[in-house]
């Protein structure tokens, strides 16, 4: 139950009710432990020895571990080990349809969700089965709940580049990767909405992608990049630098009140993941989490679950833990919502739609909050 300095019981339902739009979701990181254990069991995958990793004994120990993180290096090796359970077209379907109906539950009416099919690709899972998965997923979401949805592409930082070259060229020769389109035709939109980068920030290039967004950005494709979670802000410089045009996580961008200006002025959008943060150790609790800070200064953000199932939050946790620590006025969250409306890749009818609905909600609970 969301609660508030006043405790006033309204909160949950305002927040359960507020209509949401996610852009930072990791499919992968929706692998709840029940799931695993149920993908393996039908597609034959041995998971590690619980004798090598007790973590792995069953479902319960597996969770219990999940809420034990160290560090996002820590996480990376549990999420990847996660991975291998995925085989076939059907399982990635399974996977998106699972996170669709908690966004759903949670008042999500838009959801941007990442995908990473170079480490399904390097277990010799097809590339056509992982996006025909996903988009099958996605559509069944779209027509059971009236969602509007969006695929993006993430390469992996600690893969080599050539990897995310070869999966580039790959998206494009499908035609799966196109202009950004406003058409939510299933027939002329793209199947893949942008690309994004994620996985270790510290230690490769900070522009090893320079020349991959260089292309989507001459080709009209969307482009988003991981910075500033475990990087300082000039990860985030450098991601808009080479051409992000979104920035997920950007929590560290607080340290620097001249970018955070720049990125206020211009309009830049940051996917904030405050249960993330914390589960990682970026910061001590949510409290210290900068949402003051950037709604004080004028930066867009939106608020995300990142990897749900790994960190026991899905979205609206997130938001019920942003009320508890900050105390946020309506107005403030008619400010997020908004915001996370004009950020989305959809178009301006779908725009106006959703801001619509924040609208109504806001005048419904005016005086009860």
């Amino acid at each position: 139950m969301c609660k508030s300095p006043s405790t006033n019981p309204n909160w949950h339902t305002f927040l359960t009710r507020l209509p949401k739009c996610e852009h930072h979701v990791h499919l992968e990181g929706c692998l709840t432990p029940s799931l695993i254990f149920h993908l393996a069991s039908k597609n034959n995958v041995r998971l590690p020895n619980p004798a090598e990793n007790p973590a792995y004994a069953s479902i319960d120990t597996l969770t219990h571990r999940y809420g034990h993180f160290t560090s996002l290096d820590d996480f990376l090796s549990f999420y990847f080990t996660g991975m291998a359970v995925l085989q076939h077209k059907s399982d990635f379907e399974e996977l998106a349809w699972s996170y669709f109906q908690q966004a759903h539950k949670d008042g999500v009416h838009h959801a941007e969700v990442f995908f990473d099919p170079q480490v399904h690709r390097d277990r010799g899972v097809p590339y056509s089965d992982i996006v025909d998965g996903y988009v099958a997923g996605c559509r069944r979401a779209e027509r059971a709940f009236g969602m509007t949805t969006r695929l993006i592409m993430c390469f992996l930082r600690h893969l080599p580049l050539e990897s995310a070259e070869k999966l580039y060229a790959t998206a494009l020769e499908a035609g799966d990767l196109k202009p950004h389109s406003d058409s939510d035709d299933e027939e002329s939109r793209p199947r893949i909405h942008g690309i994004g980068c994620s996985s270790s920030e510290i230690g490769p290039p900070k522009d090893m992608y320079a020349a991959i967004y260089a292309s989507a950005a001459s080709k009209g494709i969307n482009r988003t990049a991981h910075a500033g979670e475990e990087g300082d802000a000039s990860y985030v410089a450098a991601a808009l630098e080479f051409g992000a045009t979104r920035i997920d996580h950007g929590v560290r961008l607080a340290e620097d009140p001249e970018l955070m200006a720049q990125i206020a002025q211009r309009g830049t959008l940051l996917t904030v993941c405050p249960v993330s943060n914390v589960q990682l150790k970026c910061f001590d609790s949510i409290s210290d989490v900068p949402i003051r800070k950037f709604l004080d200064a004028g930066v867009r953000f939106s608020i995300n679950s990142d990897d749900p199932a790994y960190f026991g939050a899905y979205v609206l946790d997130c938001y019920c833990a942003v009320q508890e620590a900050f105390g946020l006025s309506v107005e403030e969250w008619r400010v997020i919502a908004e915001n996370g409306v004009n950020g989305s890749w959809v178009g301006e009818g779908r725009k106006r739609e959703l801001l619509e609905g924040v609208d109504r909600l806001i005048e419904e609970f005016k005086g009860l909050l």
